[in-house]
This record gives structure tokens, C-alpha cells and sequence, in this order.
């Protein structure tokens, strides 16, 4: 059965760190990421990876937040620094089973096949 649980949200200051991770049942996914979507605003990519390590990030994060996986884990990470309040937001694992999206892709939702539930992130000014 596949399933993607996020853990790690929560409520920090503006400067701190949170480091959030997801769980990942049912198969090895080829590319898995990180996308937020804060109310009123559209959904958006943050950072993701492919199974070889290729990764791409947001500009609004670059130099504060580090994408992760384990693959012996089927686990994937998000080490978020320097938080902003502008990154509150509810954040969301995806993956996708067979493909290694390309760069240009890697932030397209439609190429996702699974997502998890969500872990709310509110940084306070």
C-alpha cells in the first residue's frame, strides 16, 4: 500500500529550524519532493530529488533549506534554516514511482502519482 507521512511541522520564530521528514511505503520512487501551499496562494515546489541525487530548489530557499533522502530508508528530508515567515505554509511530500523528472519538471504536481496528507509550518515574526 503506498503511503507518504510527513512529520517534523510546527510553530517557530522567524531564524529557527525545522527539519521535516517523509515516510515512504510501497515502492521506490524514482523522483520525490517537497511542495508548499500557504492559503490563499497556490501550491508551489520547494525542493526535490531524483534517485540519483539531482536536486532542485526553490530560489525563495536556496542556502536555507536542504533536501535529503535515504533510500534504504525510502525517506525523505527537509532541513529548513533560517525560517522566514513568508514560509509559513502547509507542506507536502510527493513522488513519483518510475520517472527521474528533469530539472524543468521536478516542480510540475501533475507529474507526481502520490502525495501525503500535509505538516503545517508557522513561523511567527
Amino acid at each position: 500500500q503506498v503511503q507518504l507521512v510527513e512529520s517534523g511541522g510546527g510553530s517557530v520564530q522567524s531564524g529557527g529550524s525545522l527539519r521535516l521528514s517523509c515516510a515512504a511505503s510501497g515502492y521506490t520512487y524514482s523522483t520525490m519532493g517537497w511542495f508548499r501551499q500557504a492559503p490563499g496562494k497556490e501550491r508551489e515546489g520547494v525542493a526535490a530529488i531524483d534517485s540519483t541525487g539531482n536536486s532542485r530548489y526553490a530560489d525563495s530557499v536556496k542556502g536555507r533549506f536542504t533536501i535529503s533522502q535515504d533510500n534504504a530508508k525510502n525517506t525523505l528530508s527537509l532541513q529548513m534554516n533560517s525560517l522566514k515567515p513568508e514560509d509559513t505554509a502547509m507542506y507536502y511530500c510527493a513522488a513519483v514511482r518510475f520517472s527521474r523528472l528533469t530539472y524543468s519538471f521536478k516542480f510540475t504536481a501533475q507529474m507526481y502519482d502520490y502525495w501525503g496528507q500535509g505538516t503545517q509550518v508557522t513561523v511567527s515574526p
